[in-house]
This record gives C-alpha cells, sequence and structure tokens, in this order.
C-alpha cells in the first residue's frame, strides 16, 4: 500500500480529525473484543485454507542472516538481529516476512502441484511506519502454493485472487451479522494496473491514485506492483527482486504478475491495503530483477542458489494481515485497537480521550520504568484542537 507517512509532521500517526472525533468503536469491551478478534481470524483462515487449497504449516520467528531467506523487503529495512549467547559470530534475524522461506518449505514438505502451505506469522519491522495502519509487529498469514510452470500467468493469478477475496467477503459477512455491524464490501472483486491508473492519473501521487480506484469500486487488486518508471521514480511502491515477478508482460500491455489486494475503507475513508502478493519469480526473472536493482550478488545465497538450480518449486504466494484485517472486519480507528503494540506516545494519551483504546500497553503513553531508562525525553500530550490542518481529511483527497 502506498503511503503519506511524514514522521516529521506532528500527530503523523494519528488518524485524520474527523475520524477521531466522535469515534464510537464497533466492541467496546475489551474482552468481548478479543474473542470477536479470535472469531475472525479463525473464521478467515478456515475459508482461506479451503479456497486456495493450503495446509497449515508451523514457522521460524528468526532466520540466519547468511542464510539468504530473510525477506529483503525494499533493501534498505532494518532487521532486528541477535547473536547467541556461545556464538557471538553467528547472526540471526527476525524475518520481515516469510516470502523466501515459504518456497523452501514447499520443496523440504514436498508439497504437490495445486496444494499449498499457510502459516501463522508474526515478525518485527524496526523502520516500518508507526501509525493508524502501520506497526513494528507484523503478523500475517504467510500462504505459498505450488503450481505448474506453465500456470505462471495472469489468469492464475486472479483466480487465486478471487478466491482469497471470496473468504474475505464470506468471513466480512458473517462479522457484521454476529456484532451488529454494517457490510460495505462488495461481492466482486475489480482487477486494474498500476500501468493504466499511471496513464489514466500521471499528476496524482501513488495513495491518490489508490483511493480513487478503491472509493469507486470497494474492492481493488491492483497488478504490476514494483519496477521503476521511465524516469527511474518508482512506478507504485517498492517490491523485493527476489520474490515476486514483476517484469513479465501482461496481456493487457503492462508488466508485473503480482499486486496488491486493496478496499475502501469506510471508517477512516482511504485505500486499505489487505495482502500483497503475486506468481513468483522463475530463474530467469530473478537474475533480471537482481540485475535490475542493483545486488546481482545475491544470487550466491542458499535460498537464490537452490531457485536457480531448480530445487524450489515454481509457486504463488503472498501475506495477509491479521491486524489489518482485523481492523477493517471491526471498524477500528486505529491499528493498535486490534493488536498489541508500541505507539508514539505522544499520541496515546489523546486516542484515549476520544475513545479510541489501544489494547495492552500500547494504551499508556508511558510505562513505570520510562523515566529511569530514557532520562531527559520530555512527553507532550496532544488534544483534538491541536491537529494541523493538513492532518485534516487529508486520507480522502482525490
Amino acid at each position: 500500500m502506498a503511503t503519506t507517512f511524514n514522521p516529521q509532521e506532528p500527530m503523523a500517526g494519528l488518524p485524520p480529525k474527523d475520524v477521531v472525533t466522535g469515534y464510537q468503536p464497533t466492541i467496546e469491551n475489551l474482552l468481548e473484543k478479543e474473542e470477536a478478534l479470535s472469531f475472525i481470524k479463525t473464521t478467515f483462515e478456515d475459508k482461506l485454507k479451503a479456497n486456495v487449497n493450503l495446509q497449515r504449516v508451523s514457522c521460524p520467528i528468526f532466520l540466519t542472516k547468511r542464510s539468504g531467506f530473510n525477506d529483503n523487503l525494499n533493501g534498505v529495512e532494518r532487521p532486528a538481529t541477535f547473536a547467541p549467547r556461545d556464538f557471538q559470530d553467528v547472526k540471526l534475524e527476525v524475518p520481515f516476512s516469510l516470502a523466501k522461506w515459504k518456497r523452501w518449505a514447499l520443496h523440504y514438505y514436498d508439497v504437490p502441484v495445486g496444494k499449498g502451505i499457510v502459516t501463522d506469522f508474526r515478525g518485527l519491522r524496526c523502520d516500518d511506519d508507526v501509525d493508524f495502519t502501520h506497526s513494528l509487529y507484523v503478523d500475517q498469514w504467510d500462504w505459498e502454493k505450488v503450481i505448474d510452470i506453465d500456470d505462471r500467468n495472469v489468469d492464475t493469478l486472479k483466480s487465486t485472487v478471487e478466491n482469497i477475496y471470496q473468504a474475505v467477503y464470506d468471513t466480512h459477512q458473517l462479522v457484521c451479522e454476529k456484532y451488529g455491524a454494517k457490510a460495505f464490501l462488495p461481492e466482486q472483486i475489480t482487477f486494474c494496473s498500476t500501468d493504466e491508473l499511471l496513464k489514466k492519473y500521471p499528476d496524482a501521487t501513488p495513495k491518490e491514485r489508490e483511493n480513487i480506484i478503491c472509493k469507486e469500486h470497494g474492492a481493488v487488486f491492483l497488478m504490476g506492483i514494483g519496477g521503476t518508471k521511465a524516469n527511474g521514480e518508482l512506478r507504485h511502491d517498492g517490491r523485493a527482486p527476489d520474490y515476486d515477478d514483476w517484469i513479465t508482460p501482461r496481456p493487457d500491455g503492462g508488466t508485473g504478475i503480482n499486486g496488491d489486494l486493496l478496499v475502501w475503507n469506510p471508517v477512516l475513508e482511504m485505500s486499505f491495503e489487505l495482502s500483497s502478493m503475486g506468481i513468483r519469480v522463475n530463474p530467469e526473472t530473478l537474475v533480471t530483477q537482481l540485475e535490475l536493482c542493483g545486488c546481482p550478488e545475491r544470487q550466491d545465497f542458499v535460498w537464490h542458489r537452490m531457485l536457480l538450480d531448480g530445487t524450489l518449486p515454481q509457486t504463488i504466494g503472498g501475506g495477509i494481515g491479521q491486524s489489518r484485517l482485523c481492523q477493517l472486519m471491526l471498524q477500528c480507528a486505529h491499528i493498535g485497537e486490534v493488536q498489541h503494540g508500541w505507539y508514539n506516545p505522544d499520541e496515546v494519551a489523546m486516542l484515549r480521550e476520544n475513545n479510541i483504546r489501544l489494547l495492552g500497553l500500547g494504551e499508556f503513553n508511558e510505562d513505570p520504568m520510562a523515566a529511569s531508562l530514557h532520562p531527559g525525553v520530555k512527553m507532550q500530550t496532544y488534544k483534538i484542537e491541536d491537529y494541523p490542518q493538513t492532518r485534516v481529511n487529508e486520507a480522502i483527497k482525490v
């Protein structure tokens, strides 16, 4: 999902002012909310497994740096890293996602064509935005499925997206019925491409283009994420070179057999990403994308060698945000309402005063040890009238 987050701007992590003012959560009781979160996650996972033919497997919470198994995201983010006490020369990383590990796991478990795996992934992203839709903590259904080499095409991508969206839609209907919320998702998802939107709205930002198309259709799969325009700028948003295929030509004239699943969020009045996914690189596209991103040396990593020599199967896969899905389903203003995280202490008190309760310790603007742990750090409590004008209705700019 394209973002407009600016950490230099006051109150950058807060929802727009008109969302905060008069906010009323779908579920106020915290224990009842936990039951709802469990219901959403269990219901959706069961439907996802049935629709896409996936089996749940366990997964690692750290990987060795030298293996090359960690997802590199945009190539600049810092992984949370540590060394075992008795092996200080070994560097272990908390993964950003399991994009590479999953493909290896399909080989490890000898999964046949047409079947896949799904994991309950938990990770950390130290350099991610900390705002009302992002956090340092990542929880997602990381899934991957074996496909035939001949199925590396748009038809396979679209049919898989439709199956995933059906699980989203069906879960949404059940949640709204169970908790008395108003349903808003359309029955069908619309497909479009970043190339198409660039031609139609050349002067709009990526986030503005997402807002336009999502507000019009309600649910959209935006194909072709990754790569650059002719002037060297990102075509839409970044994508690592070694999992999604963002260079293969499509029948519509664009490139990339991957994309983002976006919906229109009626509470936040903005596009809202639920999933990033795509058909994965083959040996040829891997080499090309590594060269385009200036990192051909990765071909020497263990994982990359296994892909290049044909050990790893051809796959399609992605990640579906658990907290994102729950935030959408319960129509929450802030992602901290559905996950235990850490948020800007300057903003937390104001959220609480406006009936936006963050789960667990996330709702405290200071912990008891903070004064001794962070001497000299001055905390500021914002009030609703402190919102800068630029933070009012910025999300609905289209």
